[in-house]
């Protein structure tokens, strides 16, 4: 056992690419024999943003927009060496952003 525990936080704004990632972690943790508690889902961020459309007349016409930020929490208990090698190999795709916590 090199650490006890492994946190994983992936986000992005696509649900579906989120989702992709963590059954790729998820396969590759469990192909190296390690517990894997998860994915669990954290709660959405919702961002809304109203904007002027016209700079100079009606100032009562706004344009809205939602940004979401969607994240997943995924503990990998008990890793092996070889669970961490192939957790650095994984290939995800663009828009994911990862946070790793040993």
């Amino acid at each position: 056992m090199a650490r006890e525990k492994i946190r994983i936080k992936v986000q992005s704004y696509d649900h579906e690419l989120v989702d992709a990632a963590v059954r790729k972690i998820v396969d590759t943790a469990m192909a190296s024999r390690a517990k894997v508690s998860g994915p669990i889902p954290l709660p959405t961020e919702r961002r809304l943003y109203a904007v002027l459309r016209s700079p100079h007349v009606d100032k009562r016409s706004m344009e809205h927009f939602e940004r979401k930020v969607h994240r997943r929490l995924i503990d990998i208990k008990e890793p092996t060496a070889a669970t961490i090698n192939a957790l650095m190999e994984v290939e995800l795709p663009t828009g994911i952003d990862i946070e790793i916590k040993l």
